[in-house]
């Protein structure tokens, strides 16, 4: 081979070397300016002000007004989704990050087919990473019964460098009038009652009355995202009356647009604690801000306590990333658990009695950065009180970490967390 055709292949690949690192670092940044201030403690959760910047900072206000039913574990979830699909008069609007195929996949597939084949409109959003695992046929049933499926940046030269955005947002909106968020995704592990290590432990929540509204919107920005077209008209955003006496705001966030969004809300509500912080997060992987607030809260008496999974979790990098920042908060005082039977899949914070944030977030980067995200805020002291004593329950069937065990641990453990935690910005 010649000098010259030498000359011109190191050439080419030294362009692809340099577009692929260009893109590896495009997918693992955003453009906007994030949080790099602790906030200033100014209000209380019961301070009408912390009401009104929610909803000024974040974006849509609470509306009141609202019913929300909590749903334990796969043996009350899936029911209550299945059924309100196979209840559809006019639309389906759902998206979510993990579907695959197994017994469960079959029954929301033969449901929402069935719905699009008596002339609903059904839309169905999923994750193309997430949803990697569903068999092609399920697709093409649904597709041939009239839904409408699209797969969220499926790998395209157009938006390589968005590759790593996936949308981990969960919601399923019928007729414009009950919505479901939460944890849960479409897989077998998440069936039955959390009662061994081959059955997860979630939350997902029922929601109807005003706020469903929101929680349509949040659905909609995505679907305009992946397919241009805008889904509007009473169909989809009917009015609403009072089903309940929740207040309720539902707000999304994106590395297209609010970013910073989630880590904002979390900020804000572990900010204006007063008495207590109950987190049970599936992947708990804090930067220093927010290890910072959540230590200062415990250090000014506020009870925080952390419920996460134990043995039995997906990805052992994560736990081992996690495990790697806990020393300030147990130096603080912060109470720190892992939960023991099963994977702990819920992503669920309450303050002060008060309010109760739920939904698709996790308390790591990726979600808080990377990931298209979505929860749902309640203000309800009555419903903040049900999922405390969810939190209780969750607790008694966990392991507390103490400092002393954690500064006790293997050097062996110790070498591999930290290496884990170097990486924490990518999980």
């Amino acid at each position: 081979m010649s000098r010259k055709i030498k000359g011109v292949w190191i050439a080419i690949a030294s362009c692809v070397v340099t577009l692929g690192v260009v893109l590896i670092a495009l997918n693992l940044t955003v453009g906007e300016k994030n949080i790099e201030r602790q906030l200033e403690r100014l209000y209380s959760t019961e301070d009408p002000q912390f009401r009104r910047a929610m909803g000024v900072l974040l974006g849509p206000q609470f509306l009141d007004g609202n019913k929300t039913e909590v749903l334990l574990n796969g043996d009350q979830i899936f029911p209550a989704m299945l059924q309100a699909i196979r209840k559809a008069r006019r639309t389906v609007t759902f998206e979510t990050y993990i579907y695959w195929s197994e017994s469960i996949g079959r029954e929301f597939a033969d449901a929402l087919a069935e719905r699009s084949k008596a002339g609903i409109n059904v839309h169905v959003l999923l994750d193309w990473v997430g949803s990697a695992k569903m068999e092609a046929r399920y697709l093409e049933e649904m597709k041939r019964a009239g839904v409408q499926i699209e797969r969220y940046h499926e790998p395209h030269w157009s938006h390589l460098a968005r590759f790593n955005n996936r949308t981990h947002r969960k919601v399923l909106i019928v007729d414009g009038e009950v919505g479901f968020t939460g944890g849960v995704g479409i897989a077998d592990q998440w069936r039955g009652n959390a009662q061994d290590s081959a059955h997860w432990r979630d939350t997902h929540f029922r929601v109807e009355g005003p706020v469903v509204a929101q929680m349509q919107a949040v659905f909609m920005d995505n679907w305009i995202k992946a397919t241009g077209h805008v889904l509007h008209g009473e169909a989809y955003f009917p009015p609403l009356q009072p089903r309940g006496s929740d207040a309720a705001q539902m707000f999304s966030s994106s590395p297209t647009g609010g970013s910073e969004s989630m880590r904002l809300m979390y900020l804000m509500a572990i900010t204006a604690a007063r008495q207590s912080i109950h987190l049970s997060s599936s992947y708990f992987v804090p930067e220093d801000l927010t290890i910072k607030a959540l230590a200062d809260a415990s250090r000014r008496g506020v009870k925080v306590q952390v419920i996460t999974p134990g043995g039995e979790i997906d990805t052992e990098v994560v736990r081992s990333a996690s495990r790697a920042r806990w020393g300030q908060l147990l130096e603080a005082g912060v109470q720190i658990a892992e939960y023991q039977p099963t994977m702990f899949h819920c992503k669920v914070l309450v303050v002060d009695g008060l309010l109760v944030s739920v939904g698709s977030t996790n308390f790591d980067n990726r979600s808080l950065r990377l990931n298209d995200e979505a929860n749902l805020n309640v203000l309800s002291a009555t419903f903040a009180q049900r999922q405390i004593e969810i939190f209780d329950a969750d607790m008694r069937r966990s392991k507390p970490i103490t400092l002393e065990a954690w500064r006790g641990r293997p050097w062996r453990e110790k070498l591999i967390e930290h290496f884990a935690s170097l990486f924490g910005y990518l999980l």
